[in-house]
């Protein structure tokens, strides 16, 4: 992502059907919202703060839901590729082309 200062490859991929994107959750926050970023390098993740709490799968299904929203896509269409228990998390966001997910980011970050 090399016109985008500061996201570096690994907050994004693109793969056969869509993007991956590295999130790194802060469960329990007053809102959900982008918040900056996490890490550097290939380890870089979207820190994204949920307001859900993280029990039961709650902040896994508002991150879902965040995510599809703020990309443009229908829920069914991004899937949690890793991360179920922790605070690290890969989603597979299904339909959307690395330009477009780029376009996403370089919009929040304006």
């Amino acid at each position: 992502m090399d016109g985008f200062p500061g996201v570096s490859k690994g907050v994004m991929r693109e793969v056969a059907g869509g993007v991956t994107l590295a999130v790194r959750a802060q469960p329990g926050a007053k809102k959900t919202a982008i918040v900056g970023l996490f890490g550097e390098g290939d380890a870089a993740q979207l820190k994204i703060a949920v307001q859900a709490p993280p029990a039961e799968g709650k902040a896994n299904l508002a991150l879902i839901a965040f995510v599809g929203e703020t990309f443009g896509v229908a829920r069914n269409k991004v899937g949690l590729v890793s991360g179920e228990l922790s605070r690290n998390k890969v989603f597979m966001i299904r339909g959307v082309g690395l330009a477009q997910a780029e376009a996403v980011i370089a919009a929040w970050r304006l």
